[in-house]
């Protein structure tokens, strides 16, 4: 077979072709095949790999530069016939790399289209652990479709039919151990993967990382259906030999790779997420139209099924989903319009290549975002809990320090026609687990923002930049305050308002409520409420969610019947307030004037959920205020107080990333042995197939194999981690603290001296029980409010002049 480069021109050097060389597979062991090649298919895939056992053989391969890099012909079935062939599209390149990712460029490795030359505008990476085929699928064929949108747009000075040549897709996936096999299938029947080939140590170093390279032009679904594709796609397949976490991934993709590839936008993707056919795009021309943008979102949505049907079987997802429409209806166009968004979700963000740039003391972006990597192990060299817990949100610290970034002048922007859906969890384990990461991340990592916000100063913006970004840091240290002291303030509102309904100066026809049973219902639920916040505080301390499900189930039912009573007794408040005659509305603008609670409360409730209403239907998306908005409002106190804000305090000790186990190398595909060649140059000795029929066997064996639907596995839960004494004291100040401050304004607010001082000093037009610190909580809730609503106002008005 005659060897041709990129358009007929010669082989591109360092890309030689040594013959079909074949995957050097580790022995059959006695007693079976290892566990790692278990078919569901019913052993055609295993069959198929034993025959290429029996038919390899030792060749010699050339170094390229020192390194173990070599060309494999690719299965004979997804080579293009209609398009003009090169090198990229018949073989696939491995690279066996025993460095760190740091020193990736320096140790002499390349990559494809650093050695063709390309100018790489878009640089996409997807990041996985163990997902399965049908997620890795969904994303990788999503991202597809955008690059093929791409190549659609003839009319472009940037994009075109040779767009995809500007676009390099790069998977990493965290961990060849805990790498799902099923994936691994659709990743050779694109030709971008075949089983074996990687070798676990090379002239006696380890491998750190097996890089495989193709450019690709079928697109696979997740029961193995093969289809060719709208355009090519230049695909590497990263799979990092040890499990290291997903930080350690972005180090392959920002550090190892970035050099070489030299992009001007970087995409972050997690597999799962599923963006829409326009959305890479749509955040590329952001970055395109705005040079001094250095980040940008889409919309994260959350994957409601057909016909919504999550939303109607699963109220913790309706739940999400509201929150998240709302964050990107009211917080997200708020943030934009300041130009500092406060976190650009990891699932689907795009970065400026140039802005996350080190500077020459090596300090940057970039470092700090790297610098929690090594900070969640033993000892966390030297780092204390607070800055451990800081770097678990190490995308919000990357944006700061973007925007941050000195005499740059760097910008974050919302773009909401990129939108993106991704999965979220379904069970309370899970959800707890995955919140707890994030709201210990957010809440030391906004502390860290808002102590260092003087940085601004010296961040290279112009004046009025500078000055609308310190009005927005002083807006997020009023929020932060309320994080800290939303357990008293919720508890606050429910006991004022629930005292308030059954208070004895209500003598209607509703007065049963002040009378005997109104009461003793008051006192049951104000009851019920304190042992609850006492359960789910001792569970906290000691259980994991998983071993605790009922409980931590049992206490979100019974906190979101309190907040539907507190939100009851505010309607029934106001009820009391206003008139109940025909003529007592004539003159509204006086009880409007006079009557303090019922101003309030109105303000109050119209400033949340009539806010809610409002911002979605001139955003033109209502649809989550009809399907999820009363699932959002029962578990609104364990979402976003009691139940999740206490687990994460009190679970500030464990700083640990969920690395699953398993962290070392597995030393099951043999090595690759140095030897002399015979004209006396280094080669490595290395097992490669004989006949070629072999991987196309291969190659159909895996698309059979993905026809059957995998076996049911049990969960394996991993043993926990033991904590240092030290950890575990820093938490207990800190929980110590947290709820000092919150106990403290529960028992100075609902004191009786308190009360006697307010009847004395304070004139009030309504019933005594009504407390002035709730009403201070409402006006307090209304500005803020108003802040977000003129935010996502001036977001909308922006975007329609294009700026």
């Amino acid at each position: 077979m005659s060897e041709v480069g990129i358009h007929g021109a010669p082989p591109v050097p360092g890309l030689p072709y040594n013959g079909y060389s074949q995957p050097n597979y580790p022995p059959v062991q006695q007693g079976g095949r290892p566990p790692m090649f278990r078919d569901p298919s019913g052993g055609a895939y295993s069959a198929a790999r034993q025959k290429m056992l029996n038919r390899r053989s030792v060749r010699h391969v050339e170094l390229q530069q020192g390194n173990l890099v070599f060309d494999v012909l690719v299965p004979s079935h997804i080579v293009p016939k209609n398009l003009e062939l090169s090198e990229e599209m018949t073989k696939m390149r491995y690279t066996a790399a025993t460095c760190d990712p740091d020193d990736f460029m320096h140790s002499k490795y390349s990559l494809r289209p650093y050695l063709y030359n390309r100018t790489t505008e878009l640089f996409i990476v997807m990041t996985m652990y163990n997902e399965d085929e049908v997620l890795f699928v969904r994303t990788m064929n999503s991202v597809i479709k955008n690059i093929a949108h791409l190549c659609s747009r003839n009319r472009s000075k940037m994009w075109g039919p040779e767009g995809w040549k500007k676009v390099v897709v790069c998977v990493v996936s965290d961990g060849r151990s805990k790498v799902n096999k099923r994936t691994l299938h659709v990743l050779a029947l694109m030709g971008v993967y075949q089983e074996g080939i990687a070798k676990d140590s090379v002239g006696g170093k380890d491998v750190t990382a097996h890089i495989f390279e193709y450019t690709s032009s079928v697109v696979v679904s997740e029961r193995g259906e093969v289809s060719q594709g709208a355009c090519p796609v230049q695909i590497i397949f990263c799979l990092k030999e040890q499990n290291k976490k997903k930080l350690n991934s972005h180090r392959w993709f920002f550090n190892a790779f970035g050099p070489l590839i030299k992009p001007n936008v970087c995409v972050l993707l997690d597999v799962g997420t599923k963006p829409t056919g326009k959305s890479i795009y749509e955040l590329w021309k952001c970055f395109d139209k705005h040079s001094n943008v250095g980040g940008a979102c889409g919309e994260i949505c959350v994957e409601t099924g057909r016909g919504c049907s999550l939303l109607l079987t699963s109220p913790l997802a309706a739940s999400q989903n509201f929150e998240y429409k709302m964050s990107n209806i009211l917080d997200k166009p708020l943030e934009s319009v300041f130009g500092y968004i406060s976190v650009l979700p990891g699932a689907f963000s795009a970065y400026r290549y140039k802005a996350l740039q080190n500077g020459p003391d090596g300090k940057g972006p970039l470092a700090s975002y790297f610098k929690g990597e090594t900070m969640h192990g033993g000892g966390a060299n030297g780092a204390g809990l607070f800055e451990r817990n800081m770097y678990l949100a190490e995308d919000r610290i990357l944006c700061f320090e973007i925007v941050t970034k000195k005499r740059e002048g760097w910008i974050l922007k919302y773009v909401k026609s990129a939108k993106a859906a991704t999965d979220v969890p379904t069970t309370v384990p899970e959800f707890i687990s995955q919140r707890r990461r994030w709201l210990n991340g957010s809440l030391f990592a906004s502390i860290h923002a808002t102590v260092f916000f003087f940085r601004i100063w010296t961040s290279g913006q112009n004046f009025f930049r500078k000055i609308v970004l310190q009005i927005e840091f002083i807006y997020n240290a009023i929020q932060l305050i309320f994080t800290w002291t939303s357990l008293a303030n919720f508890y606050l509102a429910f006991f004022f308002l629930v005292s308030s309904a059954t208070s004895d100066s209500n003598n209607d026809a509703f007065h049963f409520l002040s009378k005997g049973a109104g009461k003793d219902v008051f006192e049951v639920f104000l009851k019920l409420y304190l042992s609850l916040l006492f359960v789910v505080t001792v569970c906290s301390l000691g259980n994991r969610p998983q071993g605790s499900k009922w409980t931590y189930v049992s206490a979100i039912v019974l906190f979101g019947f309190c907040n539907i009573i507190t939100l009851w007794c505010a309607g029934y408040t106001i009820y009391l307030a206003v008139p109940h005659t025909l003529d007592g509305w004539k003159n509204i603008s006086h009880l409007v004037e006079t009557n303090k609670t019922f101003r309030e409360l109105v303000i109050s409730i119209a400033a949340t959920y009539g806010l809610y209403l409002f911002s979605s239907i001139i955003h033109f998306e209502p649809w989550h205020m009809i399907t999820s908005f009363v699932q959002y409002l029962f578990l609104l106190p364990s979402c976003e107080t009691y139940f999740f804000v206490m687990y994460a305090m009190c679970n500030l000790h464990d700083v640990t990333w969920g690395t699953k186990g398993d962290n070392g190398s597995a030393k099951d595909l043999g090595g690759a042995k140095k030897v002399k060649g015979d004209d006396g140059k280094d080669v490595m000795e290395v097992e490669l197939p004989t006949q070629r029929e072999d991987v196309d066997q291969l190659w159909t064996a895996a698309r059979s194999s993905l026809q059957h639907p995998p076996p049911v596995e049990k969960e394996h839960r991993d043993a926990a981690t033991k904590q240092a004494d030290h950890d575990r004291n820093s938490r207990t100040n800190v929980v110590l603290a947290w709820v000092g401050t919150n106990i403290a304004l529960i028992v100075i607010f609902t004191s009786t001296a308190f009360t006697n001082w307010v009847n004395k000093h304070v004139e009030t037009t309504a019933d005594a029980s009504f407390n002035p610190y709730l009403s201070f909580l409402f006006i307090a809730l209304a500005g803020l409010s108003a802040v977000r609503f003129t935010g996502s106002v001036l977001y909308l008005v922006f975007r329609l002049f294009g700026f």
